[in-house]
C-alpha cells in the first residue's frame, strides 16, 4: 500500500507539473497575443525609424516579432522636362547644338517608356527595334529620321541620369553627337527614355 501511495503521489506530482507548465505556456501565449495586437502604428514607425528589424527585436517580451518593412526608395521628383533641360545644357556644354522638339517623335519616346515601365526594367532595345513592325501606323516616323535610342534607368536626378550616359561610349552621342537635331525625351520613376534624330 505505502509503495502504491509513493506512485500515485509521483504520478499526481507529474500530472500537477505538466498542467503548470501548460498554463503558464497558454497564459504567456495570450498575454504576448494581446500585447502584440496592441503595438500601435507610432511604436511601429519608431522601430523603423531606429532601423529595428525582426531580428532584433528582443523576444523575452512575449510580443510577436515586428515584420520588417521594405528599405525605402528614394522619391523621384523629376521628370522628362528636366531631363531634356540636362541634356540639352550639357550638348550646348560640349559645343554641340541643343535638340529640338518633334511631336512624332515624343510619340515614339512616350510609347518606349510606357513599355519599360510595364516591364519594370530595361529591355536592351527590343521594343524600339521591334516598334515598325509591331506598330505599322508610326513606321512612317522611322521611314522619315534616322532614329537613335537613348535609355537609363535607376538616376535619382536628371544629372545623374546625364552622368550615367556621358560615361558609356555609346550613349555618350546623345550628349556629343552634333548630327542630332531632334529629339524628345520622357521620364518617370528614374527610367528615362531619350530618342534622337537627324
Amino acid at each position: 500500500m505505502i509503495k502504491f501511495a509513493k506512485i500515485l503521489s509521483g504520478g499526481i506530482l507529474i500530472f500537477a507539473f505538466a498542467l503548470v507548465t501548460l498554463t503558464s505556456f497558454f497564459a504567456g501565449y495570450i498575454k504576448g497575443f494581446g500585447l502584440g495586437k496592441s503595438v500601435t502604428e507610432d511604436h511601429y514607425e519608431k522601430l523603423l525609424a531606429d532601423k529595428v528589424s525582426a531580428t532584433n527585436v528582443p523576444q523575452a517580451t512575449g510580443r510577436p516579432a515586428v515584420p520588417a518593412a521594405p528599405k525605402p526608395q528614394p522619391k523621384i521628383t523629376w521628370g522628362g522636362p528636366q531631363l531634356w533641360e540636362a541634356v540639352n545644357k550639357r550638348r550646348i556644354e560640349l559645343g554641340v547644338n541643343p535638340l529640338s522638339s518633334r511631336e512624332e517623335i515624343c510619340t515614339i519616346a512616350s510609347i518606349r517608356l510606357n513599355q519599360l515601365l510595364e516591364l519594370g526594367k530595361l529591355d536592351g532595345h527590343e521594343g524600339f527595334s521591334n516598334m515598325p513592325e509591331d506598330r505599322p501606323d508610326l513606321k512612317w516616323i522611322f521611314e522619315k529620321y534616322n532614329l537613335s535610342e537613348f535609355l537609363v534607368a535607376g538616376a535619382d536626378s536628371p544629372q545623374e541620369a546625364v552622368s550615367l550616359w556621358e560615361n558609356t561610349l555609346g550613349h555618350k552621342q546623345l550628349l556629343s553627337g552634333g548630327e542630332y537635331v531632334w529629339g524628345c525625351i520622357y521620364a518617370q520613376s528614374g527610367f528615362g527614355v531619350a530618342i534622337a534624330a537627324y
